[in-house]
């Protein structure tokens, strides 16, 4: 699989950027990573989409970061700031030859840099998938003084990529803030229900508050909730990542090619079922893959990791509940049936499970 990779140093103009590539065909997809993190931080979950998809999937390094070298001919520390990043990421593509549609994946900080590019060249981005991206309204005045107040520039080493988007946040956040994002591009955006345990509850809040309205205001954008996971939702439920992704890419195939990608997608998720059982990952996990699919209307694959958790789990009340909700939802009435009445038998306390029963029994 991994025989169609490249890992090269791309020359944007007297100094390198760092790209890995896994060669495909299709629409790529570019991957881009939270503030602070190199590419490597998506190595775990690229396997497997792109043994499902075969398409060409691109990580890199900002300049600063990783192995990607800083523009030498740059001489103030606002010249280091996002449109510097945007306008080094296009050059490296283009050299790279990637000039036409891609699709972009991002994680937290790296969010603007995916919503900026889409800004820039609405023509060459297919479609988006945000995983608790930083929402471009979060950091108001008031929020970026008490960040004035905690964190210093001076402690951070200089040059370095690290220190440079430190120095430029204030602006950047103030940038972002009044863009006009497009409003014809797909964008899947993916957040827990709990970013950062521990931070202070207005940020929390504030932050879950903006991610909910992208979705209600927007007819562009879908909200899914990880439940769950963290800030670093493709390393808390990778299933989910891969997946979401797996189906932004979908829509840029015909209807036969997307038969052909459902069912290595299935495959995938059996797979990937069974490795979350292999690694002492709970039965939540893969409760949770399972609803990610069922509120994303992919009701085959729910079935799929539904029907595998009873394998798994023979013993759960809940998992029969899940199944059986999942066939309901399906039409699949006398098979919802057998599901909840052996989610009841297991757990007469299943009061859930005894009103869904009741309502199949008398339609």
């Amino acid at each position: 699989m991994y025989s169609q990779a490249l890992d090269t140093l791309v020359d944007i103009g007297g100094y390198k950027m760092h790209f890995n590539i896994l060669k495909g065909t299709g629409t790529p997809i570019l991957f881009e990573a939270g503030g602070g993190n190199d590419g490597s931080v998506w190595n775990d979950v690229l396997g497997k989409i792109y043994k499902v998809t075969g398409t060409t999937l691109i990580t890199y390094d900002r300049s600063g970061f990783g192995n990607s070298e800083l523009n030498p001919n740059l001489k103030k520390d606002s010249d280091f700031g996002i449109l510097n990043g945007i306008k080094e990421l296009d050059t490296g593509l283009s050299r790279l030859g990637f000039n036409n549609e891609i699709i972009l994946v991002s994680h937290s900080y790296g969010g603007l840099y995916n919503l900026l590019y889409t800004n820039k060249h609405p023509e060459k981005v297919k479609s988006v998938v945000l995983i608790d991206a930083t929402p471009p309204d979060f950091w108001n005045e008031e929020f970026l003084a008490m960040r004035d107040q905690n964190v210093d520039i001076n402690s951070i080493p200089k040059p370095s990529g690290d220190y440079y988007l430190n120095v430029n946040f204030n602006e950047t956040m103030r940038y972002v803030r009044n863009l006009d994002f497009q409003e014809n591009i797909p964008i899947l955006n993916i957040f827990p229900e709990n970013s950062f345990p521990g931070f202070p509850e207005v940020l929390s809040k504030r932050w879950r508050k903006l991610h909910e309205e992208l979705g209600d205001h927007k007819d562009n954008v879908t909200n899914i909730v990880a439940k769950g996971s963290g800030h670093a939702v493709f390393q808390d439920n990778p299933g989910l990542i891969i997946n979401a992704i797996i189906k932004a890419y979908s829509r840029t195939l015909d209807n036969e090619q997307q038969d052909e990608l459902l069912q290595k997608a299935l495959d995938n998720a059996m797979e990937l079922s069974i490795e979350a059982k292999e690694n002492n990952r709970s039965e939540q996990d893969l409760n949770a893959l399972g609803y990610s699919f069922l509120g994303n209307e992919e009701l085959d694959k729910a079935l799929e990791v539904f029907k595998l958790t009873t394998i798994l789990f023979p013993d759960s009340f809940n998992a029969y509940d899940s199944y059986g909700e999942a066939l309901m939802k399906s039409n699949r009435k006398e098979e919802a049936i057998k599901m909840y009445e052996k989610s009841i038998e297991l757990n007469p306390k299943n009061e859930n499970g005894r009103k869904m029963l009741m309502q199949l029994k008398q339609e």
